[in-house]
């Protein structure tokens, strides 16, 4: 498996794993209620590349974490929940130990069988896990004979389940999901069908500077929403009243544009807004043309307008990515402005990226996912491979394929 982004990583159809202990990195990450899982949309994605170890002979040892228990046993976060919803999927039982690499985690990795499946407790439970700890990745090692990372949520975060293992086991490769995800936003950004549309919002246009520039010279054209857009209004010069904007970030929004203008590239912006008194879910609220914007109004959606605006845009589009909600979408009140570009992404018959996060949610929310190309699994990690970062997580595998190459 290769891209222009990550080079060579070793898939996982050329990793020998009949009767050996693999190590999976999985991102099982999800919600409890009530000690059980509210949400196990992560897990099915974590489906395909167990059942493929299983099939194969493997002794699959599972890690991940849950929730941020900042290196303290926290009752609460226990992975037990998850194991019994794990066995549920795969009709078959999923055995835990009580600790990440201590007697117990050591005592039944030994014992798996093939086709086995265990679960190491929370590994965010160890201080070691996030800072990468040298002694902490060597126990966790010696637990596996080999290593596979399916966690592309944890693939940006440089910490021992992701970097350590893969330096220290002599055989890794991508999971099935993690190579999934790659190839497809690496679509994006190595050949993607033409006109290619990318609509961003979220809150903080700091968090996509680095993606805007990456994008910028690959897009036919950027639709920009979300508290996002009142930057980049304002780096227009235009009076958006008490609207969220980010001063330190105008003067680079504003050389966006210019370089964007030069590529020929478009940059759509709202030409309507809804707006509101105060950051309430209840409060009194009305559309507004964004050249008559109140001087004591926040906007929270974007308008009628711009969401048709948008949609002819996506229509025509041969490849999209949408990353970021265009309003707060949590509130009813604030939310037709993603749920419109939400149908509109799914109502495309072209290649559609969604990248992860609350853009995820959003379509998920709507019961769209199925009517895209793909959504991500990722918020974070999805973001900076579009910056064109190279995820430590990827990068550990890169170098992991060298080393069993030379010992080949």
């Amino acid at each position: 498996m290769a891209d222009a982004a990550t080079g060579q990583i070793p898939a996982l159809g050329d990793l020998e794993v009949a009767g050996r202990r693999v190590l999976v990195r999985a991102d099982l990450n999800v919600p409890l209620k009530d000690g059980r899982v509210a949400d196990d949309l992560r897990l099915e994605e974590s489906m395909p590349t167990i059942r493929r170890l299983r099939e194969a002979g493997a002794r699959v040892i599972l890690m991940s974490h849950l929730g941020r228990p900042k290196g303290k046993v926290t009752e609460e976060l226990r992975l037990t929940p998850v194991a019994a919803r794990l066995a549920e999927l795969l009709g078959s039982p999923v055995a835990t130990a009580s600790d990440v690499v201590g007697p117990d985690a050591q005592q039944r990795a030994a014992s798996l069988a093939d086709g086995e499946v265990l679960l190491l407790e929370n590994l965010r439970f160890e201080p070691g896990e996030e800072a990468n700890e040298d002694g902490f990745g060597d126990a966790l090692a010696a637990l596996g004979e080999a290593y596979v990372d399916d966690a592309f949520g944890a693939a940006h975060r440089a910490h021992a389940s992701v970097v350590g293992v893969p330096a220290r086991v002599p055989h890794s490769a991508a999971g099935l999901l993690l190579e999934r995800e790659i190839s497809l936003l690496s679509r994006l950004l190595d050949d993607p069908p033409r006109p290619f549309v990318a609509v961003l919002g979220g809150a903080k246009v700091s968090d996509k500077l680095g993606v805007i520039d990456n994008l910028l010279g690959r897009v036919d054209a950027l639709l920009i929403g979300g508290a996002m857009c009142f930057t980049f209004l304002a780096a227009q010069g235009r009076d958006i009243g008490a609207s969220r904007v980010e001063a330190d970030r105008v003067d680079a929004v504003r050389a966006l544009l210019a370089r964007a203008e030069e590529q020929g590239i478009a940059v759509v912006l709202p030409t309507d807004v809804v707006v509101a008194r105060a950051f309430e879910a209840d409060a009194e609220h009305e559309t507004v043309a964004v050249d008559a914007f109140p001087a004591d109004a926040i906007g929270l959606d974007i308008g009628p307008e711009s969401v048709e605006r948008f949609s002819v845009r996506l229509a025509e589009a041969g490849s999209i990515l949408w990353n970021g909600p265009m309003g707060v979408f949590e509130w009813d009140a604030f939310a037709a402005g993603t749920e419109g570009v939400a149908r509109a992404v799914a109502a495309n018959d072209g290649f559609s990226v969604v990248g992860g996060g609350d853009s995820a949610a959003a379509i998920r929310k709507l019961g769209l996912a199925e009517q895209v190309s793909h959504v991500s699994t990722g918020g974070g990690a999805a973001l900076e491979f579009l910056e064109g970062v190279d995820l430590p997580g990827v990068a550990a595998l890169r170098r992991g394929a060298r080393t069993q190459g030379e010992g080949a």
